[in-house]
C-alpha cells in the first residue's frame, strides 16, 4: 500500500473508533443535560448517565465481550446477520433507561432523546432485517446526534458536520459498507431521528 493509501486507511479507522456509535450516544445526553439543566452538575450525570449507561456502555459491553468470544466479526459488528443480539441488547436496554426517565421526571428534553434514539434503533432493525439491508450505524447516530445538537446549542454546532461526512467516508473506504448504505444511515439520523425528535418536544411541551 502506498503512504498516502496507508494515510486513508488511517483517517478512516481513527473515525471509526473515536467517532463510533457508542461515543456519540454516551456524549450526547451528556451534553443535552448540561444544557436544559440550567448547567447543574448532579442532574447533568444524573440524567446524562442513565441515558449513556443504558444506551450506550451496556450494549457496548455486551457487543465487546461477544467480539471476543468470536460471536461476531468485530465490536463493530460489520455482519449484517451477526446484528440481531447486539440489536436486541441496545433495544431493551435503552428501554429500561427510558422507563428510569419518565419514572423518575427527568427532563422532557431527555425523554424526547431516549425515545428519538429507541425510534431509530427500530428503523434500523426494520432497515437491517426487513429489508436485508445493511444500515450505517455509524452514519445515522453521528448524524442524528448532530441534529439534536444543534437544536439544543444553536447553529454554531454545524461545525460538527464534517465530522459526520468523516465517519460516513471512513465506513466506505474501510469497505464496512457501500455509499447508499451510508447514505441512508444520515438520512435515517438526520431527517427520522430530527423529525421525531422535534415532534416529540412539541407534543411534552
Amino acid at each position: 500500500m502506498s503512504a498516502s493509501g496507508t494515510i486513508q486507511r488511517g483517517a478512516a479507522r481513527a473515525a471509526t473508533e473515536v467517532l463510533a456509535p457508542w461515543v456519540w450516544v454516551l456524549g450526547l445526553p451528556l451534553a443535552v443535560a448540561w444544557e436544559v439543566t440550567g448547567h447543574r452538575v448532579g442532574a447533568t450525570v444524573l440524567w446524562g448517565l442513565v441515558v449513556g449507561v443504558t444506551g450506550s456502555l451496556i450494549p457496548m459491553a455486551v457487543i465487546v465481550r461477544g467480539a471476543r468470544r468470536g460471536k461476531w466479526d468485530s465490536h463493530h459488528v460489520t455482519n449484517r446477520a451477526g446484528r440481531v443480539v447486539p440489536f436486541v441488547v441496545c433495544l431493551g436496554s435503552l428501554a429500561a433507561g427510558f422507563v428510569v426517565l419518565i419514572v423518575g421526571g427527568a427532563p422532557r428534553e431527555l425523554i424526547a432523546l431516549t425515545a428519538t434514539e429507541l425510534a431509530c434503533l427500530v428503523v434500523a432493525v426494520a432497515i437491517t432485517f426487513g429489508l436485508k439491508f445493511k444500515i450505517s450505524i455509524h452514519a445515522e447516530v453521528a448524524a442524528g446526534a448532530t441534529v439534536m445538537l444543534v437544536w439544543v446549542y444553536g447553529p454554531w454546532l454545524l461545525l460538527l458536520v464534517p465530522f459526520v461526512l468523516w465517519v460516513a467516508w471512513s465506513r466506505v473506504e474501510l469497505g464496512d459498507h457501500t455509499a447508499p448504505e451510508v447514505a441512508s444511515g444520515v438520512f435515517v439520523g438526520a431527517v427520522v431521528g430530527g423529525a421525531v425528535y422535534f415532534g416529540l418536544l412539541a407534543a411534552l411541551s
